[in-house]
């Protein structure tokens, strides 16, 4: 498989509110927003079509995954760069191939819209409602509690809902949120989220800045992915 790097790229829904789209414009990075090429509900959702490692994104051009879980899920891991956290019974070959070559860990859980489900915070940390996903992480730290050599991962569990999500009852902090160097981003007012307290604590205590728009609700638009870009040629 030959990949060729781009260079750095926001890639976000065509459907995100303007006052994020201006405050992104501003990081002077390429902007790619992203219309409905499956024709589903959340079509325009970025986290669909791309999968961020640590600061490198990967898509598969010809491959746009289909309207129906679990076809539009192939690409929606949570990756922190040393973790790789998706049902692999659904991910997409490459990607595995990909995670596999850079020796990351990957935890297998039930859920298809992983990335939709998790904020990634750094390295060795996320934010998920997703109880599943969380007692996965826990057993892996319990599994290798003993031994130092390997990276523990650091879950912390919110409540769900709170999220707006057109067409659905509610989103996700995954898909309402997303990284840009030393800077976690929020689509929306993050203060009225019942768990905003802890999630900014857990935020900033790993010396990151929180950023959020206090003039419309938190919504899911299926992440802000940035990094340098690999696409299959």
């Amino acid at each position: 498989m030959i990949y060729s790097k781009q260079h750095k790229v926001i890639s976000v829904s065509e459907k995100a509110h303007p006052l994020l789209l201006s405050y992104l414009q501003q990081k002077g990075m390429k902007m790619r927003l992203i219309s409905n090429l499956n024709g589903s509900m959340i079509g325009t959702h970025a986290d669909l079509y791309y999968c961020q490692m640590g600061e490198t994104v990967y898509h598969a051009p010809n491959k746009i995954p289909g309207k129906d879980y679990p076809g539009d899920s192939v690409y929606n891991a949570a990756c922190t760069g040393i973790f790789f956290i998706h049902n692999t019974k659904i991910t997409s070959p490459d990607l595995i191939t990909e995670a596999k070559k850079k020796g990351m860990i990957i935890i297998n859980v039930k859920q298809g819209y992983a990335k939709c489900n998790c904020a990634v915070i750094d390295k060795n940390s996320i934010i998920t409602s997703d109880a599943g996903i969380a007692k996965k992480c826990c057993e892996y730290n319990r599994s290798n509690g003993s031994d130092t050599a390997h990276e523990t991962i650091e879950c912390l569990l919110i409540r769900p809902g709170h999220i707006a999500l057109e067409g659905f009852k509610y989103g996700f902090i995954g898909g309402a949120s997303g990284r840009i160097g030393d800077e976690i981003i929020f689509n929306g007012d993050l203060s009225l989220h019942p768990d905003y307290i802890i999630i900014r604590n857990f935020i900033t205590e790993r010396g990151l800045k929180l950023k959020y728009f206090d003039q419309y609700p938190l919504t899911d638009i299926g992440s802000i992915v940035c990094g340098s870009e690999l696409i299959r040629v």
